[in-house]
């Protein structure tokens, strides 16, 4: 049976995907995994079928289309619709996300990616929403991008989802519903909000996201599951650079220094400075992953620039992870037992950079607008303490025994064997 996966965003969307397929491999299962055409060497790596959507994501993120949000209100405006180069490049990652379908026996969508109902509606198979972070509604906290915001309690928490969900669904409709009139003329049978309905026997919802990172909710229905966090198990293959190996040989663990696919690169040299003067006020050895902000300077004693590395590997051999709070990149950081210290930029990034405070592992997240050299400088001082230290490492050692892509696997072989034993009974 060949289940296709669709992804729409960066890396940190596409890698968890790759962890959630190597289990299906395990279980026989054919998998496909659509993606920005700039993770085709990453996802054909792990032997999958390969759909490219057109466009590369990193381009897009840096070109100015996509605007840094730190409001709830911003979130929604965040991409620039009007821009006609970008709407026609979203009509035609729908069409691709529709042929990556072709011959599937199961769809599993990320939030941005909805044509996946709708299209497995339309071929009378399963379909699963695989959300990176909550999405469904519960009394219990805010949504995702309410986190850092006041709280006013049970019902405020609530309507922060369900204005959440419904906004999200605004963003993502759009390239949907503007493809399929252009290539049917008509809209899709049913054609509304398709997360509350994701949450059935045949449709269910899977968080790739730790329970002990945000609790799973007592007021969830049935069918929305949260085991843990969908990682690639398989780094032990990797082998650094001898430059990165021999730096982190000769001498004490050093920082890791990294903003992701974020970040303007207009600002890079200033954003770079302003870190390499914090370096030196404490004297710590760093790991600065050059890219989106950071601009890469010639290596010194204390200092190594790289291009990149598996965050799996890496961060474990860090004294302390810097980030800018995408999803992907605070699971790997919690996965790695070390403390973090979030400076986010936009978007969800403040509820995780909040989030990771009140869990002990982080110091206060610093937003990217009001960093300075001595408040990061005290960040990494409070990083240091053994309290932080000790919590990260506990908090690592119970999320790496989760096994949250093997059991989401174990739930998506369940949910086609039932349907498929039910079909053919009926």
């Amino acid at each position: 049976m060949l289940i296709t996966m669709l992804s729409t965003g960066t890396r940190g969307d596409t890698q968890p995907f790759i962890a959630l397929g190597l289990e299906l491999k395990k279980k026989g299962y054919r998998v496909r995994i659509a993606a920005s055409k700039t993770y085709r060497d990453l996802v054909e790596g792990y032997g999958f079928e390969f759909a490219s959507l057109r466009g590369d994501v990193n381009e897009i993120l840096e070109s100015g289309l996509v605007k840094e949000s730190d409001s709830p209100l911003k979130f929604f405006t965040s991409l620039n619709f009007k821009n006609e180069d970008l709407q026609e490049l979203m009509i035609g990652g729908q069409e691709d996300l529709h042929k990556a379908c072709e011959g599937s026996d199961a769809i599993v969508y990320h939030p941005g990616a909805t044509i996946g109902y709708f299209v497995a509606q339309e071929m009378g198979i399963p379909s699963i929403l695989a959300s990176p972070f909550p999405m469904t509604p519960t009394k219990e906290y805010p949504a995702i991008i309410f986190y850092d915001r006041m709280r006013m309690g049970k019902l405020y928490n609530k309507l922060t989802h369900t204005i959440f969900e419904k906004g999200f669904w605004k963003m993502a409709s759009g390239g949907v519903k503007r493809y399929w009139m252009r290539a049917y003329g008509e809209l899709p049978q049913g054609f509304s909000n398709p997360y509350p309905k994701q949450r059935t026997d045949s449709h269910p919802t899977l968080v790739s996201l730790s329970p002990t990172v945000f609790p799973v909710p007592t007021d969830w229905p049935h069918h929305v599951h949260s085991y843990g966090y969908w990682f690639i198990e398989e780094t032990s293959d990797y082998i650094p650079p001898v430059e990165l190996a021999n730096f982190l040989k000769e001498g004490p663990a050093p920082l890791y220094i990294g903003f992701g696919s974020v970040g303007d690169k207009k600002n890079a040299s200033k954003a770079t400075n302003l870190v390499l003067s914090a370096l030196e006020k404490t004297g710590m050895r760093a790991v600065i992953n050059a890219g989106a902000g950071m601009e890469e300077r010639n290596n010194t004693k204390n200092v190594l620039f790289i291009k990149g590395a598996p965050h799996e590997w890496l961060f474990p051999h860090m004294a302390a992870v810097i980030h800018h709070g995408g999803a992907g990149t605070t699971a790997a950081a919690l996965r790695s037992g070390v403390p973090q210290i979030v400076i986010p930029f936009g978007n969800d990034q403040y509820a995780w950079g909040r989030r990771m405070y009140e869990l002990g592992v982080a110091s206060q997240a610093i937003p990217r607008k009001k960093l300075t050299i001595d408040n990061l400088v005290n960040a990494i001082q409070d990083t240091q303490n053994e309290q932080i230290i000790a919590k990260a490492k506990e908090l690592g050692e119970i999320i790496r025994s989760e096994k949250g892509a093997e059991k989401s696997a174990n739930l998506i072989d369940q949910t086609l064997k039932s349907y498929y034993g039910n079909k053919k009974r009926g």
